[in-house]
């Protein structure tokens, strides 16, 4: 059922929290983006990176197995944060894009320089879509409307985003939440809205309006956190997530879209910090998402796999421990041997 709204608050009206002030979210603690004269200045920098205009995978693109049954995990990357998580009989799609372009236009805005790594119509049933918030790399409208045709899945996300999605897709099935809300879902499984340290906008007059998140999904093969698209915030969320869920066996933690760090630090960490982040919150395996797919920064499309490689050999941990994961890459991820 889709949240009241406001004159002042078109997507959510609730009472105040800590990151709530009665009609915008924010951070708590934490920096807002930047104002519209800092992004004026950023983009007459004249400092961004030449992309190719196609840059395929080295995969082939995937096609899934129906389903993964009790403890074990498989991954298929898709393409920036667009991932298929496959554990315990479920299908979950994490921030789903299959447009062309992440923008309110088909003809302007970031384009993908790399195809899906999963054929739309090559997809299993998808039971379950987390949506983490409502920028257009992240919550693509044309997407939601295929997945609501042919698969029906419930989607979960952050307050005042299933406003937006109801307006464009009636009758697909939301669930929206707030940060620590806890969602049974299926068998056991379990799904937890976590702060993350962000922002959101589809316009100009409709900054912080809706929340933003990232997800925990609590499985019989241990628990995955998925971060959606963060700043690295003194790590505090990341020791949050530490201490509320003690570990995880995967983390999926953006690694791109993070240059110039004046402007883009607080709502994007950059590969370094993203090790860190893994470090503390006590993920065992990690795949880095977020980059290489749409360009929406100024660093090289390369550089996010460089930097978390060097990176991983400075904080000591093995390379195949922390993966920037590449559109059609599958990978089985082990599960955790104690004692």
């Amino acid at each position: 059922m889709a949240a009241k709204k406001t004159a002042a608050n078109r997507y959510y009206s609730g009472p105040p929290s800590d990151h709530f002030d009665g009609t915008l979210f924010f951070n708590p603690d934490g920096r807002p983006p930047g104002r519209f004269a800092d992004l004026l200045k950023w983009q007459l920098s004249g400092g961004r990176s030449k992309w190719p205009a196609a840059d395929p995978s080295t995969f082939q693109q995937a096609d899934p197995v129906e389903r993964v049954e009790g403890s074990a995990l498989r991954v298929t990357m898709v393409g920036h944060s667009s991932l298929l998580i496959q554990t315990a009989g479920l299908n979950i799609l994490t921030d789903p894009v299959w447009s062309q372009r992440t923008s309110p236009f088909s003809f302007l805005g970031p384009k993908r320089v790399s195809p899906p790594g999963i054929a739309f119509v090559r997809l299993p049933p998808i039971d379950l879509v987390l949506v983490s918030h409502n920028h257009y790399d992240h919550l693509d409208l044309p997407t939601l409307k295929r997945l609501k045709a042919k698969h029906d899945p419930l989607v979960l996300m952050p307050l005042g985003n299933d406003v937006l999605i109801d307006g464009a897709v009636p009758g697909m099935r939301l669930s929206p939440h707030d940060w620590g809300d806890r969602v049974d879902t299926h068998d056991g499984v379990a799904i937890y809205v976590e702060p993350v340290h962000h922002w959101s906008a589809r316009g100009t007059r409709d900054r912080c309006m809706a929340l933003w998140a990232g997800f925990v999904i609590d499985a019989p093969g241990g628990k995955i956190y998925f971060a959606g698209d963060t700043g690295f915030h003194d790590g505090a969320n990341y020791r949050l997530m530490a201490e509320k869920h003690g570990g995880f066996r995967f983390a999926i933690l953006p690694i791109g879209a993070y240059e110039p760090r004046w402007f883009m630090a607080p709502q994007h960490q950059n590969p370094e910090e993203a090790v860190q982040g893994m470090k503390l919150c006590n993920a065992a395996y990690a795949a880095g998402c977020h980059w290489g797919t749409f360009q929406l920064t100024d660093e090289p499309i390369d550089e996010p796999v460089r930097k978390l490689a060097q990176a991983l050999d400075d904080q000591g941990i093995p390379q195949e421990n922390f993966r920037a994961l590449r559109p059609g890459e599958v990978w089985d991820v082990p599960e955790i041997k104690h004692g």
